[in-house]
């Protein structure tokens, strides 16, 4: 067989193939999987409802609400059981995380109270900022737990910063951020009340 000459044509013509070929391997795969991750999060989402609420028979329907400060909406869901409504759940989130965005589904029982709280998404630093899954609900340790407070009447800022939580050791910034995320879903909760 013969060599090819290696002139710019044949540079251009083979490189738009290979990237033709690549583009269209990566569509398909995008078209496989778009269902299936959709549906991933949809029962993930489902999931930490269950797991931020107190005990419910019924989800009503969801509703968004603008946040204060212009970014994207909040989504809220509220919990019926027995036709009375027993909690709320927001999916709330911040964009300040040390790593960036941090999205969380909240719990809000009836009194005005956070019930609970599932992170759903974050690339926080393993080991440090990643605590946050489960550092702010130690019910050991009451100035960490958010749970059963209120942002009305505990002030929803980390303890260096004169507030009554305090933060998650060598993750300051990750636990203001959680904290603004929680602040901003109760905002989003007592706006629609």
């Amino acid at each position: 067989m013969a060599k090819r000459e290696s002139t710019f044509m044949n540079m251009v013509v083979t490189l738009v193939l290979v990237t033709g070929i690549a583009a269209a391997v990566l569509g398909f795969v995008y078209d496989f999987t778009k269902a299936p991750i959709e549906a991933a999060k949809l029962k993930a989402q489902t999931e930490a409802i269950t797991q931020v609420l107190p005990a419910f028979d019924q989800l009503g329907e969801s509703y968004k609400v603008q946040t204060e400060s212009g970014g994207d909406s909040l989504e809220l869901f509220p919990a019926y059981k027995a036709g009375e409504l027993v909690g709320t759940a927001v999916k709330t989130y911040t964009r300040t995380g040390f790593s960036g965005y941090i999205s969380i589904m909240a719990g809000i029982d009836k009194d005005g109270n956070f019930s609970g709280y599932s992170v759903l998404e974050h690339a926080e630093t393993p080991g440090l900022g990643s605590k946050m899954d489960t550092w702010f609900r130690n019910s050991d340790k009451p100035k960490q737990n958010v749970i059963g407070k209120n942002p009305e009447t505990t002030r929803f800022t980390v303890s260096k910063d004169g507030g009554d939580i305090d933060a998650i050791t060598a993750s300051t910034i990750s636990s203001r951020a959680f904290l603004d995320a929680m602040k901003r879903g109760y905002t989003a909760y007592e706006a629609k009340k």
